[in-house]
């Protein structure tokens, strides 16, 4: 850690870990919630669904600024203010009295957000080199898995004892103890001799320079095109867990627990091996993982494509439920183990625009995020499919397949993932570039 910044790396991860969370508990703890929500606005199911939607259009739009504008005015100063409007559009969600209304109180919700995710990368790569960054990186991760489990249950509790206003008053004192912690623990990590002047032109240059990398954009597809094949699964949740495990909406904790435990687990390994395992084996056994955990799916589905759903009696009813999930887990802990390697191979192509770079891979990740919820889900995964479960293992293992085939180009151009060059050579190279 750089000898300017006296704060703990433990404190640091949970502090990150929690600024990423309220992104997805965002979005996750008011699921409960719909059908009162609905009900009260008058409305149906598909058009409380567009509460989701403005939300995910704002992030992904806000995320191309959130990282230039920590280059340019300091990255503390950009994530209390990011909370500050998140906590205010909290307040106008739960006193929202129409849809109309919510829905444009979730857009601005949706436009802060991604500041402590996308901000909390940047400051990783300010405070540490090398395997100490790999560590951090997996610690945050570990933190964030957390969420997706805890955030429908906390929204669950909320609903049942305030009603589904208490859900966003919630967030507002989630994003407010936050703001605390920011205020009084995060130091500034961005010094202010390496800031770069916020200007459209030089923001819109960073981003040319960045999507004519070639590698940066190929890298960045790779974890992108990684991710998708747990994405895939968590996208289609609604049809895989009734048609193909035969569960109702009350038991998606036998999807839920398996790939959170994987992905947890392989933040865990990647912490503990970080310093032992170089970057370039760590990813490598990851994409190994990934692939070994796709070809068992679609072996698996291939023996089970007459059980519908995927029980068999005579064994037992849930027995074969571990072995339906178990693979998805499995690709979760992969994604794990080669997500702290990528992340800061990009962050380290552009030293002095880390923030720019972690919102340029941010904005790629939720493009290709919402291709795949929005057309490839629906197209793999239709209700009522036939060969549901040989569908989606094949395409998610196709996923992990071209991202591996990326990675594999950069791999193999010889660039240095886990040792990372010290500062004025990083700065030489972003002159090259």
């Amino acid at each position: 850690m750089r000898s300017d910044l006296s704060v703990s790396r433990n404190r640091l991860a949970f502090m990150l870990g929690g600024l990423a969370m309220f992104g997805p508990f965002s979005i996750d703890t008011f699921f409960p919630a719909f059908a009162a929500m609905a009900k009260d606005f008058g409305v149906g199911q598909v058009a409380m669904q567009q509460t989701i939607s403005v939300y995910l259009l704002a992030y992904a739009a806000a995320s191309l600024f959130h990282g230039a504008l920590s280059d340019a005015y300091g990255r503390r100063r950009v994530i209390l203010s990011g909370l500050s409007v998140f906590a205010l559009a909290s307040v106008g969600c739960a006193l929202s009295s129409t849809l109309g209304m919510l829905l444009a109180f979730r857009a601005v919700q949706g436009a802060s957000a991604g500041v402590g995710l996308i901000v909390g990368r940047a400051v990783i790569r300010d405070c540490l080199h090398g395997h100490d960054a790999q560590k951090l990186m997996s610690h945050v991760s570990m933190v964030f898995s957390i969420a997706p489990a805890i955030a429908p249950m906390v929204g669950g509790a909320i609903l049942g004892w305030t009603g589904w206003h208490g859900t966003f008053w919630f967030l507002v004192l989630f994003a407010i103890a936050l703001w605390l912690a920011t205020f009084f623990a995060l130091p500034e990590t961005h010094r202010r001799e390496d800031r770069i002047a916020f200007h459209p032109e030089t923001l819109l240059a960073g981003y040319k320079a960045m999507l004519g990398n070639g590698a940066f954009v190929k890298l960045a597809l790779a974890g992108s095109m990684n991710f998708n094949a747990l994405f895939l699964y968590i996208a289609s949740v609604p049809v895989f867990v009734p048609e193909l495990l035969g569960l109702d909406e009350h038991q998606y904790a036998w999807f839920f627990a398996p790939t959170i435990a994987g992905m947890m687990l392989g933040a865990f390994a990647s912490g503990r091996m970080a310093g032992k395992v170089d970057g370039l084996r760590m990813a490598n056994l990851g994409w190994i993982v990934g692939g070994l955990a796709g070809a068992g799916n679609i072996a698996f589905n291939l023996w089970a494509s007459d059980l519908h759903p995927l029980r068999l009696h005579w064994l037992g009813a849930d027995l074969l439920l571990p072995l339906a999930v178990l693979p998805i887990a499995a690709t979760a802990f992969g994604i794990a183990l080669v997500f702290p390697i990528l992340t800061l191979a990009l962050l380290d192509m552009y030293p002095q625009r880390r923030g720019g770079a972690s919102s340029a891979q941010a904005f790629i990740g939720l493009i290709l995020n919402a291709i795949v919820a929005g057309v490839i889900a629906s197209a793999v995964a239709p209700a009522h499919g036939v060969h549901l479960g040989l569908r989606l293992a094949a395409t998610a293992a196709a996923f992990t397949l071209v991202g591996w085939l990326l990675w594999r180009g950069h791999a193999h151009r010889g660039t240095p993932v886990a040792e990372v060059p010290n500062e004025p050579a990083m700065l030489a190279a972003a002159e090259e570039i």
